[in-house]
């Protein structure tokens, strides 16, 4: 059986944890019957000044575990914004995963191409695998309007 580390740094993500959660679950299951995977997601708080520490919390709580199933949630926190980047090393710190992924909370990258992923380093002689996304296809048009590489 093997482990994959999720690490998901956050900052104010109250309205998209829930949704990103739920997704990787489903791919949580998916993984765990194709592969015997197993994902642990180490959610970072950046400081948030909303209830992402209270949303973390209670998606790790023992009695909301079946919800969660087979996911394994842990929480980090920091005292106060430190950035994105120091929520990643921290996360990274505490993975315990034969692979780790970093994700964001936003749901900009789709956690349903974790398995596509996992399956690389399995089949070909890869130790390393990254995504990049192509195509904004189904997104807001005010979205794809403001990103910088259109300005």
């Amino acid at each position: 059986m093997s482990l994959i580390s999720v690490v998901v740094p956050c900052y104010n993500e109250q309205e998209s944890l829930p949704f990103f959660l739920s997704a990787l679950t489903d791919v949580a299951c998916a993984l765990q019957a194709e592969h015997d995977a197993h994902i642990e997601t180490i959610l970072v708080d950046d400081g948030s000044r909303d209830e992402t520490l209270a949303l973390m919390k209670s998606a790790s709580a023992p009695q909301t575990a079946e919800v969660y199933a087979p996911l394994t949630i842990r929480w980090i926190t920091f005292s106060r914004n430190f950035g994105k980047e120091a929520g990643i090393l921290a996360g990274l710190e505490h993975a315990r995963g034969d692979y780790v992924a970093v994700m964001d909370a936003d749901m900009q990258d789709s956690p349903s191409l974790l398995p596509q992923m996992y399956n690389i380093p399995l089949t070909e002689d890869y130790d390393n695998v990254a995504a990049r996304r192509v195509n904004r296809d189904g997104e807001p048009p005010i979205r794809s309007f403001f990103r910088p590489d259109v300005l």
